[in-house]
């Protein structure tokens, strides 16, 4: 699943549909809007694409008349804009060696589960191979209300001060890497970061919460951003399943320490690289690095 730095990345070069107009509107699979497919067909054609915000993984298309329309990519979520100047992909690859392998064939095609249609002459698709990536369409109540209850402070943010984070963290009866994946505690942070973070910061994901110390807990804090940030300058990580926005794999994989690199040699020690599953998840850490 594509992380913040990976969202964020798709955000920032789809502003290319800034200004341009809904001229049309397929919904493919009616299960994937809401919601209805014929309510966001109905609100969203002739309205102008004001800008593009993100909170945390969840893309927010802000359209004129007081419409916002919320995309999540999911595990398998594609956006791929196709226009005579731009062609633009991100999210989930679903194979390597051509950028219409990426993204299953000509489109549109079986994976496609809507697409937009723009008065400049291009059009986003949707697609999503195993159907977990929706479209929802809010006004500005609602979307204050969705922020609110599922979405806490994300990296690099004012909100996210150290005093923020100690307080999230401390007293929770919870395995620290069960609470930085909680998207209502912290926004953004997935597996591949949440993996470097506690790497960088020497805390073993098995951990409580609740026994970390103040000094370990500015470690983590200051781990978090700093790795984000560098995420974010280069285009985000990728493994098999990710692509950019301009169809390209991200760059951040080359800095990875501990995620991906199961049963191999820990790059500061030499002990073997141990995965485990957790809230969930498949882990990565270093046993010896890692207390």
């Amino acid at each position: 699943m594509p992380e913040l730095p990976e969202v964020e990345t798709i955000r920032r070069d789809l502003d290319v549909l800034i200004g341009q107009k809904i001229s049309a509107l397929d919904i493919l699979d009616a299960k994937t809007a809401s919601p209805s497919a014929a309510f966001l067909k109905r609100a969203l054609m002739g309205k102008k694409l004001l800008k593009i915000e993100r909170r945390g993984k969840l893309l927010i298309f802000v359209f004129s008349a007081d419409q916002f329309l919320l995309i999540h990519l999911k595990m398998t979520g594609q956006l791929i804009f196709q226009s005579k100047k731009h062609r633009i992909a991100g999210g989930h690859s679903l194979a390597e060696g051509s950028f219409e392998k990426a993204v299953g064939g000509k489109l549109p095609n079986k994976y496609t589960r809507a697409i937009f249609s723009f008065s400049g002459g291009g059009q986003l698709f949707f697609n999503d191979l195993r159907k977990f990536g929706y479209l929802k369409l809010v006004n500005a109540q609602e979307l204050k209300n969705i922020l609110a209850k599922n979405y806490g402070p994300e990296p690099l943010t004012p909100e996210f001060s150290l005093a923020r984070f100690q307080e999230i963290i401390k007293n929770r009866k919870t395995k620290i890497k069960a609470v930085l994946l909680n998207q209502k505690l912290i926004a953004g942070l997935g597996n591949i970061y949440v993996d470097e973070a506690l790497f960088a910061a020497g805390i073993r994901p098995t951990r409580l919460a609740s026994s970390l110390k103040k000094e370990e807990l500015e470690k983590l804090y200051k781990a978090i951003n700093r790795l984000i940030k560098k995420a974010l300058e280069y285009r985000g990580t990728t493994f098999s399943n990710y692509v950019d926005s301009r169809g390209k794999k991200g760059n951040f994989s080359r800095f990875l320490k501990v995620y991906g690199r199961q049963k191999e040699a820990c790059l500061v020690c030499k002990t073997k690289i141990v995965k485990v599953k957790l809230a969930g998840r498949g882990t990565t850490y270093c046993p010896h690095c890692q207390k």
